[in-house]
């Protein structure tokens, strides 16, 4: 039978973690998926520890990634997107635990409504996991769509790389930045959403991901300079989406100025100003903004600490 999802899993030196990740997937109430576990490269026993799965269960496919994809996660999940058999397609990481109504409440709504996505609540857990999932299928749902860019790229609209599926016609023009080893689902996902495609979010947690030193972003949060950089450049690719669709508001402007400020030796903001191509004036307010940012910012603190201290 033709898998109506493809689940997408990235690994990487994960023998440890793997195997807890997937017999959450074998556990889930939805039972029509296809799951590639792609190996960028790993010197661990990855092989070993998931080969009596493998055997178990057919779902389970486990490859490496060619040399014609970059190596990095980028490079791995856009060779799954290549070869995904599913209708809809998802990205689980390799460390994490999955819903066992994850699947299913998800193409429940995509089946029920006119969109292209699910968003669900992903939540974080450290150590040992706690398996009293709350199995009720009753939950509150909104409907995203264009509107909702900025929210995204602001976070205000968390789109976490493990907490959507999509139709995979999503990806038809569509596919991850290989160079980008940091923030490159943001880039990609704002880039989805601001092409004019619907969906909607469900307000619960199908999701759990796993926090430890060794994850991504805890490589990020120590300030290496690769990753660093790498965030710099989606975000110039975001940018230069953002007015390629003619989707900037003051409001975006404003956020990405801010946040220009704290990559002050990439020189992000006059890059920024100039992606803009502003008049004399409006160029010299948002500088005049952007030099005068530590003074508000210390200004906010402390008010900030007053109200509290009251």
């Amino acid at each position: 039978m033709k898998p109506k999802i493809t689940i997408i899993m990235a690994t990487y030196n994960r023998e440890i973690y793997i195997v807890e990740t997937l017999k959450s997937i074998i556990n889930q109430s939805f039972t029509n998926w296809e799951c590639l576990i792609i190996d960028d490269g790993g010197t661990d026993n990855t092989v070993a520890v998931i080969s009596p799965l493998l055997e178990e269960d057919k779902r389970f496919q486990y490859l490496k990634r060619p040399e014609k994809y970059k190596k990095g996660l980028p490079g791995t999940r856009n060779y799954g997107l290549d070869l995904a058999k599913g209708d809809y397609v998802i990205f689980f990481d390799d460390d994490d635990i999955v819903h066992p109504l994850n699947l299913e409440l998800c193409v429940l709504e995509l089946s029920r409504n006119d969109v292209s996505f699910c968003r669900y609540i992903r939540n974080v857990f450290y150590d040992d996991f706690d398996y009293q999932f709350d199995m009720s299928k009753e939950y509150d749902t909104f409907f995203i769509g264009i509107n909702d860019v900025e929210r995204l790229l602001n976070q205000d609209l968390p789109f976490n790389s493990c907490a959507v599926l999509w139709k995979k016609e999503c990806f038809t023009n569509n596919r991850y930045v290989e160079h980008l080893l940091h923030a490159e689902e943001w880039e990609l996902y704002s880039r989805i959403l601001s092409t004019g495609i619907k969906g909607i979010s469900i307000e619960k947690s199908l999701f759990f991901a796993r926090k430890h030193s060794n994850s991504m972003t805890g490589q990020y949060y120590r300030l290496d300079p690769i990753r660093t950089s790498s965030n710099v450049d989606a975000i110039v690719l975001v940018l230069k989406n953002l007015k390629e669709k003619g989707l900037f508001t003051h409001s975006l402007i404003r956020y990405f100025v801010t946040i220009s400020y704290g990559f002050k030796e990439y020189d992000l903001f006059n890059k920024f100003m100039n992606l803009l191509a502003l008049t004399f004036f409006e160029k010299f307010k948002w500088q005049v903004f952007y030099a005068t940012f530590p003074l508000r910012l210390s200004a906010y603190r402390i008010k900030k600490a007053i109200t509290f201290n009251k």
